[in-house]
Parts: structure tokens; sequence; C-alpha cells
């Protein structure tokens, strides 16, 4: 079967570029192998499935009833303390999944995208010309060969596990386990104070666990801006979550009363007891199991495939695509390459700009940054000058209740080009977006103190940190 592309993989990368493809008059494939637990396919990966959308359902469930159990009284809302019906509340995270799953399926027959489930291998061609696709692709179950123009590889990451201590999802969880728990564990502990520690704690700590999380990096966040994420250190640890950092972890056993971990900290050996333990050490790519070596694609010692600054392999026509190659394993940068592939494979100036990709952490302030920190900044000699201003000044924060954080805005001495922003509060994952259509524009600190911003919102805490650049901040 001839296609004009065929992309491996139905995640956020994958299933965008299909669709993108198509719009541009391309014939398009998709092939995913994810199943659910009852054998149905599931395209969506693991953003879909166990990933971005399942823990945000789990996030703002387990909000609404810390906020209900904590925060109501002094809006002057009296009500018994809530109780917690944690199969409903998994199950409502069950069906925000399936409607996503199936968005994608209506999206694959509005732009007659055909969607394959099985599990895709790479055949090397040896009849492949000059301009040609280098390999076939053979689709299981049923043996079908495709043979396309162009391949897209979107195979997206697998969670990392501790060296010798394989995920059993039952007692050592990978984020798969962790978004599937059928009661509240009381001791939770948590190995890896990322995005993806940061938030299942939350979660559980919110439903009433009592989290540890054990950091091998002596300083939290590390990726985020120092200012910010020493903010944010201090609101968790007030919220209870026991994030100890700077540890090295020993031996970890698992039996039938729990999770023991043996480890080194500050404070000398020590060992944490707890009844769950999630592992979120990062993710590897997803580059074995579909023919990579027979078919010859270029694979680094980390198991990421090599690309050029077009996503190129080494392979005539096979492209690569986000957790896949070198960035940022983030579901919408997957979706920012999957789109300029299939404009580049259509003859389109397809455009990927790594270095405006919006991070975001979604815990409760949630902590949202895009551009270079302060840190990276002055180590690399450059003048600049910062603008801040705290959530505690501005009207809608106040008038919420909810005042943790603020906004931090890093600009060029001279050009007064912004180079970064960082958000700490309520609502940053929003708020971000300014701050990267901004920096698209290469707009300066000024740009945006003279845009009006509606008043009372948070927004105005960015165009605040932006006057705040040139030390003209109204309200602080």
């Amino acid at each position: 079967m001839e296609v004009d592309v065929a992309v491996i993989g139905a995640g956020p990368g994958g299933y965008t570029a299909a669709i993108r493809a198509a719009q541009l008059g391309l014939r398009a494939v998709c092939i995913d192998d994810w199943t659910t637990s009852d054998g149905q396919s599931a395209p969506g990966g693991t953003c879909t499935n166990v990933g971005c959308i399942p823990s945000k359902a789990l996030l703002q469930s387990s909000e609404i009833f810390d906020h209900a159990a904590r925060a109501l009284g002094e809006h002057g809302v009296v009500c018994a303390p809530p109780t917690l019906d944690l199969g409903r509340m998994m199950a409502r995270k069950d069906a925000v999944v399936r409607q996503t799953n199936d968005g994608i399926r209506y999206l694959f027959r509005k732009n007659e995208i055909e969607f394959l489930p099985g599990r895709a291998t790479l055949r090397r061609r040896t009849d492949a010309g000059d301009g040609a696709c280098a390999v076939d692709v053979v689709v299981e179950p049923g043996s079908r060969t495709l043979r396309p123009r162009n391949v897209i590889l979107a195979t997206g990451s697998s969670p990392r596990p501790l060296p010798g201590i394989a995920f059993d999802e039952q007692r050592i969880l990978s984020n798969r386990g962790a978004l599937a728990l059928d009661a509240v564990p009381q001791r939770l502990g948590i190995i890896g104070a990322g995005v993806i520690g940061l938030e299942l704690g939350s979660v559980w700590r919110r439903l009433g666990a009592q989290v540890t999380i054990l950091e091998a990096l002596p300083q939290f966040l590390g990726i985020a801006d120092e200012q910010i994420a020493r903010e944010a250190l201090k609101a968790f640890r007030k919220q209870g979550l026991d994030i100890r950092l700077g540890v090295q972890i020993g031996a970890v056993e698992s039996g039938a009363g729990g999770v023991a971990v043996a480890y080194r900290g500050a404070d000398g050996d020590a060992m944490l007891a707890c009844d769950r333990l999630v592992v979120a050490i990062g993710r590897v790519p997803n580059s074995d199991g579909w023919g990579a070596d027979a078919a010859g694609l270029t694979v680094d010692a980390r198991g990421f495939v090599a690309v050029d600054e077009h996503c190129r392999t080494n392979l005539g026509g096979v492209w690569a695509i986000g957790d896949l190659v070198r960035g940022p394993m983030l579901a919408h940068k997957a979706e920012e390459e999957g789109v300029a592939v299939a404009e580049r494979i259509a003859g389109k100036a397809g455009h990927a700009d790594l270095t405006r990709i919006p991070s975001v952490v979604y815990t409760d302030p949630e902590i949202a940054w895009v551009g270079q920190t302060e840190a990276q900044l002055r180590a690399a000699g450059r003048a600049i000058r910062i603008g801040t201003f705290p959530f505690s000044a501005n009207g809608r924060a106040r008038a919420a209740g909810d005042v943790v954080g603020l906004v931090k805005v890093v600009a060029d001495d001279v050009t007064d080009e912004i180079l970064g922003v960082h958000i700490l509060g309520s609502g940053a994952s929003e708020l971000i977006a300014e701050a990267v259509v901004a920096m698209a524009f290469r707009a300066s600190s000024e740009d945006i103190a003279r845009v009006c911003h509606a008043h009372p919102t948070r927004s105005e805490a960015l165009r605040e940190a932006a006057l705040a650049v040139d030390r003209r901040a109204l309200n602080v």
C-alpha cells in the first residue's frame, strides 16, 4: 500500500503530524499499538492515556477536594468536611481519557486519515533509489506492508526505572501505576522532585497521603529559575510535602508490608518506609522494538534518534520528532515538530523554535516559564535587568484568596528584549502564553508594559513585572 506519510505513534506529536499532512493534501496513515486493559485501541499515546490528561484530571479533582477541606470557610461557605469517593474520582479521570481518545479518532475520520491499531516495524528497502524513502513499514497483526514516501517516527518515551528495580505497578510505581491507585496510601514515597514527582505528590497529598519526596540534586527544581524554585519549595513544604534534597538512594526492598528505601542524606544514613513508591527520575525514548537497528537508523547511546535541525534522520524520507529526539520531553514540543515536519514534507517552510517552548508544572501554585533563567544569563555574561511583581499585590489574586507567588521578567540591559519570563502562582500555565507570544516577536519589556491589561486580572501581574524592569511598577 503506497501512502505519502506513515506516522508511527498516535501521541500528540504523531496524530498532529498526520492531521497537518492531511490538511496539506497528503495521504496519511497513523499506526499505534496502545491499548486499554480490555484490548481496545487508545490513540493519544502516553500523554492522553497515562500522562498529561489523566494527571490533570486528578490534579483538578484533588484540588477541589483540598479546597473544600481547607479554604471554603474563609469565603463564608460553611459545610461538613468533604468525604472522598476515590472510585468516582478515578471514574471521572477515566472518562476524560476516553473522551480524548474518541476526539482523536474523530479527527482522524474528519481528515480522512487511516488509523491502524497495531505495532509498526521498519524494514529497509533494497530498491530505494535517490530521493526515495529508505524503509517500508510492516504493521502487525496482519503483516500489512506500507510503502510510504515519508515516515515520521513519533514513538514517545517511557518512564525510567531505578537500576535493578522494575516497575510492578503495585508497590513500585511509574506514573501509570500512580494514576490508578484504588486507595489513598497512608505513606507515599516518591523518588524524584521533578515535574512528575511534584504533580503526583500533590495529588495524593491533597487526598490524605503522607508524602515524602527524595531528590538527588541539592537544588530544588534546578531546571527552573532559582528565585521561583525557592518560593515554590517554601509553598510545597508549607502544604505538607516532605521534600528532602541532596540524597543518595541505596537499596530498595519491596514486600507485603510495603517498600523500604535506604538513602543517605545531609544527616547521614536513613530509611524511608512507605506503602507505595513512585519512581519519577525521568523518561527514556522508545527507540527499541520497531526495527531501528536493522533499518540502519542512527541512535545515540542514550536511545535518542539522531536528527538534524529539521528533524531529518540519517535515512532518506525518515523523520523523527518529540520525546524520541533532542530537546525537552513535552507534548507541545512534539506537536510543534510534528506540524513543522508535515509542512516540510509538503514543500513548505515548516519551523519549530525550541528556544520558545514553555514549561509548566501543574502543582498549586503552578510554575511556568519560557526562555532563559537569571542564572543562565549571568553565567553567559549577559547584562540584564529584572522586574518582579508578587501576586500578593494583585487585586484578582487577593479577591480569590490565592496570593502565593510572583511574576519575574528578565530583559536585556541594552535592547530591553525579553529573554525569560518565570511565573509562580495560580493560573501560571495560562499566563505564560502571553510571554511566549511576546518573545516570539522579540518584544521588549516596554512592549508588554505599554499594553492595556484588563482589571482586575492575574495577567496584570505580568504587566507590572514588565514595568518593574524599568522600576515603574504601579502597585508595589
